[in-house]
């Protein structure tokens, strides 16, 4: 248990917030225990693994279970590398460590914060590669039964920063790990950013691993040194008339198809286009290098993130007609509430 209840080391905004008591769990028995007693106590219980992802607006007047479930193991077949990982272990050092093993496919994911527990929640993604591409199974915990379930990754509903898991599972299942399934034929994902300068024919993984770091350490804050969550918003889906409509009058704004014909709009464009970087509002600010990404300037409270969003998302809106959704967590007194009630 952590005696001092202050939330400011668990979460990467850095925030001040505080909540009834806070444990470490290194197992699913040990959640499901937890778990039990603050129901008991009819007390609201938050699971969190790295809290790179959550922005806590009010004090949790509840119980915060910090998932550590640890553990790798990798088995292999004639074709395919098979890992599994714990919920707590940290995901960037995951994929650091299949690289130097020379299991090959997840590099383009290299750098996002947190914890193997939250990727299926938000099915994570970066440079043209979201998990549902890697994931073979998610094992899980029922808090209503104390059972553990697995499903498989067509079960989870992977969507654009959605699945199951934010829906009917996001109070009844906790994640205890995550299968992974790579291919040992590898095959480079070169399409977004930096990438697509390097030469598919002659590529390496570690070379795709080095050019998604190097573009995240230039472009994202470091948590350690200042408050955030990454990207806070996602990048608007819209129809392919309106993106028609936008590249006709902005030919700049980068657009990528979707499997279903719409298209995605990059989010930090628009914010750039209305002039929002290095914008400050109480102690929160656009960050001056990607304005897709809100910072804590030192002393921001959660309602000064809130405020911040919600000027950024009205304004966005204002001028393009799109409406911006948070990719981040919304954690009030009593739980997760629906980012969009806050700022629209």
């Amino acid at each position: 248990m952590n005696s001092s209840l202050e939330l400011k080391q668990f979460n990467s905004f850095a925030l001040e917030a505080k909540a009834k008591s806070i444990y470490l769990a290194g197992s699913a028995e040990l959640i499901y225990q937890l778990w039990c007693d603050a129901r008991k106590q009819q007390l609201p219980v938050l699971i969190l693994g790295g809290g790179s992802n959550v922005l806590f607006i009010d004090d949790f007047d509840g119980v915060v279970i910090l998932n550590r479930i640890m553990g790798v193991t990798t088995t292999e077949q004639a074709d395919f590398w098979h890992v599994y990982a714990g919920a707590g272990e940290n995901w960037h050092q995951l994929i650091e460590s299949l690289l130097n093993q020379g299991i090959y496919g997840a590099e383009n994911l290299a750098l996002i914060p947190g914890c193997v527990g939250s990727a299926p929640i938000q099915n994570i993604g970066a440079y043209g590669i979201e998990l549902k591409d890697l994931c073979e199974y998610v094992d899980t915990l029922d808090l209503t039964t104390g059972k553990p379930s697995r499903l498989l990754a067509e079960e989870c509903r992977f969507g654009y920063r959605d699945s199951i898991f934010k829906h009917e599972y996001q109070h009844t299942h906790v994640i205890v790990g995550i299968g992974l399934k790579l291919p040992k034929q590898w095959s480079p994902k070169l399409t977004y950013g930096d990438l697509a300068l390097l030469d598919p024919q002659t590529v390496t993984p570690q070379q795709v691993f080095n050019s998604v770091c190097n573009t995240r350490k230039m472009k994202l804050p470091d948590p350690s040194v200042t408050g955030n969550a990454g990207s806070f918003f996602k990048n608007p889906i819209i129809s392919a008339d309106k993106a028609e409509q936008l590249r006709q009058q902005y030919p700049s704004c980068p657009q990528y198809l979707q499997d279903d014909g719409s298209i995605k709009v990059a989010a930090g464009w628009l914010i750039d286009q209305c002039g929002l970087k290095g914008y400050e509002l109480g102690g929160a600010a656009v960050h001056t290098k990607q304005a897709l990404v809100l910072i804590n300037k030192g002393h921001a409270t959660g309602w000064d993130i809130v405020n911040l969003a919600k000027y950024v998302s009205q304004t966005v809106y204002k001028r393009f007609g799109i409406m911006l959704e948070p990719e981040v967590r919304f954690i009030g007194k009593y739980g997760e509430i629906n980012p969009m009630d806050c700022i629209l």
